[in-house]
């Protein structure tokens, strides 16, 4: 019975439709360099939302087995998202946290970055989304499961910080149209290109072996 119920949520409509925004977001990152400042802001600010709704409706559930799940985003791969998006939005990256609503202590303001918050979601729903791709149902039961967790336990709330940040700037007086965008979309330096990313490499030798 739990078994059909879990492999019911796999192929549920909302599952399709989380993975699917997961895919966009990645993309999107990916690609960053591709955006100006405003647009990049902009897609940023209507996507995190997104998958924020779209994770907490997936129903709980329990996980198959007990092994860690494969990882597929290398240090290198966070590094350059981290940087790419660091790069775009330049002295906007930084902010300053100080809210904490499981301590009644007072707290003291601590430097956080969009970009840090943006590629630590990255690399959880990166992973997630390319195990889920190319695995069993019980491995997609396991990877879905994980990424639940973690969003409850650790990127949902980067998730929140980021989006407020980008929405204080977005919002903001400062007239983003009246920046010059430095990096220049046209730029072949500047893209980042993915086709050789461990997720094409991971479903093409997955799908040889079927």
């Amino acid at each position: 019975m739990g078994e059909e119920f879990n492999r019911n949520i796999i192929s549920s409509q909302n599952v399709t439709e989380f993975v699917t925004v997961v895919g966009e977001y990645c993309v999107f990152v990916e690609n960053t360099l591709r955006f100006s400042k405003k647009s990049f802001l902009d897609k940023a600010r209507r996507l995190l939302p997104l998958i924020y709704l779209k994770a907490s409706l997936i129903p709980k559930f329990d996980s198959v087995f007990e092994a860690e799940n494969e990882k597929f985003v290398t240090e290198e791969e966070w590094d350059i998202i981290k940087d790419s998006v660091k790069q775009k939005l330049g002295f906007h990256d930084e902010y300053r946290e100080v809210y904490d609503p499981l301590t009644h202590e007072q707290l003291e303001q601590s430097s956080a970055s969009i970009s840090d918050n943006l590629a630590d979601i990255y690399q959880d729903l990166k992973n997630f989304v390319s195990l889920f791709s190319a695995g069993t149902e019980d491995v997609m039961n396991d990877t879905l499961w994980e990424c639940q967790l973690n969003f409850e336990e650790f990127w949902g709330q980067k998730l929140l910080n980021a989006l407020k940040a980008i929405h204080a700037i977005y919002f903001g007086e400062e007239n983003l149209d009246e920046e010059e965008d430095e990096e220049k979309t046209k730029d072949s330096s500047d893209h980042i290109d993915t086709t050789n990313w461990i997720l094409s490499k991971r479903q093409v030798d997955h799908r040889k072996g079927e």
